[in-house]
């Protein structure tokens, strides 16, 4: 391989493993165009969710965890990178170019390689194993090194104002004008799509007011009713400032925590609604964390319940219909 040219087709393998990227309401809100030696990532405004997303933060967050899913799989292909965030002032949808060499990775990122296919979101019941504290330091210190901070929310009365804001901020969402709209159609897509929220990805009938209430799905909750001895974790990503490089950087922090967690073997959450409220958003920070800090994602992780089988992983665009062609 050419040590300062790296092919089209090595480049694009990379690129298709980054669309296993979560995002908001499965949109993959995300095009790519590939250059000589480098890989242009571009947010795509005709999937902006403009009554769920008003303040298109999960639509560059979404895009902020692509970039990262990309750069672990550039790493596990022995390729270095060089990202250079928001690289255009005329263009707002540019949000990175990552220009790739041969040669020294980084084998942090290469570690998570496997946890890209392994990782799913998963909306049911967990199990009652509570999480260790070394591996919520894991978590932490993976999400740091993409600038944010990750808080584990462990103490009983600030889980329990937060679980009220998540109930809130679904509440508020519901009467919101466009929203329930959105909701059914990026859940209720047409049976060739590749994209959305399948029924399968959706249990029967959600009783934790924590998850965004999804039209009935078709996963079965392994347990007659939630139960109390649930022992997942809630934690909220953070960042100092609240622009489009911090929305950028908190996404490439969500799956660093994500695909860390899945190598843990814990089951892992994005929850985005309190974050895409800011009443709520405001109110998180102030009375939960209590910190000057933004939060922009709070995640749900936890062993799965040992009755509960392999998740189906949700579909993804084909590689063809995400690229920018010259």
């Amino acid at each position: 391989m050419d040590e300062e040219r790296v092919p089209a087709g090595v480049l694009a393998a990379a690129v298709e493993r980054a669309l296993r990227a979560p995002s908001v309401h499965n949109t993959q809100p995300w095009r790519w165009r590939l250059a000589d030696g480098a890989i242009e990532l571009h947010a795509d405004p005709a999937r902006h969710l403009v009554a769920t997303d008003p303040d298109r933060r999960d639509l560059v967050l979404s895009c902020g965890s692509a970039l990262h899913h990309l750069r672990v799989a550039l790493a596990a292909a022995g390729l270095s990178a060089r990202v250079d965030r928001l690289p255009t002032v005329e263009d707002r949808w540019h949000l990175a170019t990552v220009t790739v060499r041969s040669g020294a990775p980084v084998s942090a990122l290469a570690r998570l390689s496997r946890a890209i296919e392994e990782r799913r979101t998963d909306r049911r019941p967990l199990g009652a194993e509570p999480v260790p504290p070394r591996v919520l330091d894991r978590l932490v210190t993976a999400a740091a090194g993409s600038g944010a901070l990750l808080v584990p929310v462990v103490d009983d009365g600030a889980r329990h104002r937060l679980d009220e804001l998540l109930a809130d901020a679904g509440a508020r969402q519901r009467f919101a004008p466009g929203y329930a709209a959105e909701l059914a159609i990026w859940s209720h897509r047409w049976a060739a799509a590749r994209d959305g929220v399948p029924a399968g990805a959706r249990t029967a009938g959600s009783g934790d007011p924590d998850l965004r209430r999804f039209p009935r799905g078709r996963l079965a909750d392994t347990r007659r009713r939630w139960a109390t001895d649930d022992g997942s974790v809630l934690l909220v990503l953070t960042t100092a400032g609240d622009g489009v490089i911090d929305h950028l950087l908190a996404g490439e922090a969500a799956s660093a925590a994500l695909l860390t967690a899945t190598g843990e073997g814990l089951a892992t959450t994005p929850l985005s609604q309190s974050q895409e409220v800011a009443a709520v958003r405001t109110r998180l920070a102030a009375h939960v964390l209590r910190s000057p800090d933004h939060p922009q994602l709070v995640i749900r992780v936890g062993y799965p319940d040992p009755a509960a089988g392999r998740l189906e992983a949700t579909p993804r665009r084909a590689l063809e219909s995400v690229l920018i062609r010259p």
